[in-house]
């Protein structure tokens, strides 16, 4: 596979990575927070935030691969 076309489906991947990624993160905390203490709340959106970069990280390996 051409490092090209490598990018070009790893992009796509990482878009749908993301945006999977947010949704489930804003229906989990709709669902775990009804009256949010703030200070769990911050941490809860910290985690979530950087959480996509562990599951990212094989595929951005994958992508620059040569």
């Amino acid at each position: 596979m051409s490092p090209r076309t490598r990018k070009l489906i790893g992009t796509i991947a990482m878009l749908t990575l993301v945006i999977v990624w947010v949704l489930l993160a804003m229906a989990a905390a709709q669902f775990v927070f009804n009256s949010p203490n703030s200070l769990a709340a911050w941490i809860f959106y910290v985690v979530a935030g950087m959480g996509w970069i562990l599951p990212a990280m094989p595929l951005i390996r994958w992508m620059s691969r040569s």
